[in-house]
């Protein structure tokens, strides 16, 4: 199989060592050898071990990184700062695809972006992930505004237990916050218990103040 019907064949922004043994499997005795090859030929990027895109001259489209994310450690979802980027509720645009996980810590420096990812509490995990489907990808998780604003709070080392008047200068001040549309203050809240958290509690009552 040429390497372009090999592509036509999984248009997914990621592909894995299983995807592609399931193709070359009938007409290889050697599958490693043929994506060997690939890789050493330019073909393959390889991300981890059995864990690849193709190059980007057989890309039709843009790498999904949100999709290529939660592929390359799950369970996880798209969240923290690059969530917030996406949103345009920070001005900066990230350059590392931030995500959460119940696993363990990791970081994987990659060929296509820098993507880590945070333990939390599973507990706190599924509130607040949008499923969002995509004809080619699948299903994409990423967590909703409320939830990337909460995690980004949480695990931001060194801020410290803040009060009403600091929290709004963090939001403001700190992180540059610009709220596009009004946030589901229940959302925060169911958040905030399962975070056990008296900075999200804080946030909740300062942002319905501010929607007021």
């Amino acid at each position: 199989m040429k390497t372009i019907e090999l592509r036509n064949a999984l248009p997914l922004s990621l592909i894995t060592h299983d995807m592609l043994a399931g193709l070359l499997g009938n007409e290889l005795s050697n599958v490693n050898d043929k994506i060997f090859k690939l890789v050493n030929n330019g073909d393959l990027i390889r991300l981890k071990k059995g864990f690849y895109v193709f190059a980007k001259h057989y890309q039709a489209h843009p790498f999904d990184l949100i999709a290529i994310a939660n592929g390359l450690y799950a369970p996880s979802y798209v969240s923290f700062e690059y969530a917030l980027s996406l949103y345009g509720m920070i001005p900066e645009r990230v350059y590392e695809i931030t995500s959460a996980t119940y696993k363990h810590n990791k970081i994987f420096d990659t060929p296509v972006g820098r993507f880590s990812y945070q333990k939390i509490p599973l507990n706190a995990y599924a509130l607040g992930v949008d499923w969002d489907y995509d004809e080619v990808e699948g299903g994409r998780f990423i967590a909703t505004a409320e939830k990337a604003l909460c995690d980004k709070i949480r695990y931001d080392k060194g801020i410290g237990t803040l009060s009403q008047k600091a929290m709004l200068e963090y939001l403001y001040e700190d992180l540059r916050i610009e709220f596009l549309k009004p946030l589901n203050i229940e959302w925060i809240r169911h958040i905030a218990q399962a975070y056990g958290s008296r900075n999200l509690r804080t946030l909740a009552t300062v942002i319905e103040k501010e929607q007021q």
